[in-house]
């Protein structure tokens, strides 16, 4: 394991300056961990407001870092944010302006070939890195996670399974460890963990920092929890329904994976230089159960339901426990965060931006731009367009269906987005739909499509 004597070093490196920087102290930066939850409703842990789940591990991490109250997924659908957090871009900019699935005609993305990933940068910087569990960023082997910055790669490469524990997506099996197919038995979150823990015992005893993306399936549909976690919410929670039984008894059960990934650091020594980043791709989905706490529609939507998630960033002794924010911030900044983190290069296509100085405790303004979210889509409902919205400041632009018009909102006033005031703000209206476009054109101009589509 590193020495730690080092370590407060290279934290007041991070404090006042590059000046402070020598080599012996840039040997030993931390080691960073990212986990993504899948489709975790904003209001769907007991730290953010569920009154019904018990999330107590997620929990007891968020107390030990900075807890974010207005943190937004890239998209409310998967792929596209899974791409931000890769690229630290808009994800219609490196192509993926929608979800990336098994059949060329309905796949609406094709994640861009040549950009630099949180992976390969760190990567470049002397990290391990590695990805555990669901990927859903191309099926095709250049996509594969081993060629996109990942050095080891144990999990799912497509969406959703069709059954956690057959790990089948339209028949086909799309588990790898690497490069090579693998058919092992389980549910999807208890390989995960197990997978996760594993790797970080392996890397407990190295004198290189590891990067580990953790990427769980779990809350996706469909919603299969252990029968013995959904007997056990049914008993502690008589009055609920079946259906949000069910999803809480898949979220705990997450929960309860986090815990032993937390143990496990504990008891190899890796805890105390080790950073934590949990969030999820986007908001909850409804028609299961979800619970996005006081905030209209969830996933797919462009309302606050579908974008706000619950997100933390621990690091013990740096970043102060028990603390919160509620500066907004995207899933496209958690790559520059990390090269800031890491003392590395952040490179100049990324457009998130690091939030280091907000972890620190520093000053920062977060809002002093506009947050765009871009979701292309196919099927009678979307008909292969796109829905889309804009924020800038306290008001937001958006447009939920691609046959609807704009809607105009000022969310601090209004949170709920119950009144729309397009014709009242004219102003406001036209000044958010020209930005808008703009950022639509430059989407136009990146190939998405998939390179294979049937005849009709």
């Amino acid at each position: 394991m590193r020495p730690m004597k080092y370590r407060f070093f290279y934290v007041a490196f991070l404090l006042i300056g590059s000046a402070a920087l020598t080599p012996p102290l840039k040997a030993n930066p931390p080691n960073i961990i990212v986990i993504m939850a899948d489709d975790l409703g904003y209001g769907d842990l007991s730290s953010y407001g569920a009154k019904d789940l018990q999330s107590p591990h997620i929990d007891q991490l968020i107390k030990r870092g900075l807890k974010f109250t207005e943190f937004y997924a890239n998209c409310p659908v998967c792929s596209p944010t899974r791409a931000s957090f890769i690229s630290g871009r808009y994800p219609e900019l490196v192509g993926v302006p929608g979800v990336i699935r098994t059949h060329p005609e309905n796949s609406w993305g094709e994640l861009s070939l040549g950009i630099p990933t949180v992976a390969s940068q760190l990567k470049k910087a002397g990290y391990q890195t590695a990805l555990i569990g669901k990927w859903h960023l191309g099926l095709t082997e250049p996509h594969w996670p081993n060629n996109r910055g990942f050095d080891y790669f144990h999990g799912w490469l497509g969406d959703m399974m069709d059954d956690y524990y057959a790990h089948r997506r339209h028949g086909i099996n799309y588990m790898r460890r690497n490069t090579v197919t693998i058919d092992p038995q389980g549910h999807a979150t208890d390989l995960f963990t197990q997978w996760s823990c594993d790797y970080l015992r392996q890397r407990a005893n190295s004198e290189d920092p590891f990067f580990l993306s953790l990427c769980y399936n779990a809350p996706h549909t469909p919603i299969q929890p252990p029968p013995s976690w959904l007997k056990k919410v049914q008993q502690r929670e008589p009055n609920i329904s079946v259906t949000r039984a069910k999803l809480i008894a898949l979220i705990e059960h997450m929960d309860d994976g986090v815990g032993k990934i937390l143990t496990t650091l504990k008891q190899t020594g890796l805890s105390d230089n080790t950073v934590i980043v949990f969030t999820s791709d986007n908001g909850g989905q409804l028609n299961v159960g979800a619970n996005n706490g006081n905030l209209r529609d969830g996933k797919q939507s462009m309302y606050e339901g579908g974008l706000k998630v619950p997100t933390c960033i621990v690091w013990s002794n740096i970043i102060p426990a028990n603390t919160s924010t509620d500066r907004p911030a995207l899933t496209m900044d958690i790559f520059p965060t990390l090269c800031q983190i890491a003392e590395i290069d952040i490179p100049d296509t990324v457009e998130g931006i690091s939030l280091l100085p907000t972890l620190l405790g520093k000053d920062q303004i977060t809002d002093d731009r506009d947050f765009f979210y871009h979701r292309r889509e196919g099927g009678t409902r979307y008909g292969g367009f796109t829905t889309n919205a804009i924020r800038r400041g306290e008001w937001k632009l958006l447009r939920n269906s691609p046959f609807s018009p704009l809607e105009l909102y000022n969310i601090k006033a209004d949170p709920l987005e119950r009144t729309d005031l397009a014709k009242k703000n004219p102003q406001q209206f036209r000044d958010l739909s020209a930005a808008l476009r703009v950022q639509i054109q430059r989407g136009g101009a990146v190939p998405w499509q998939p390179t294979q589509l049937k005849s009709e």
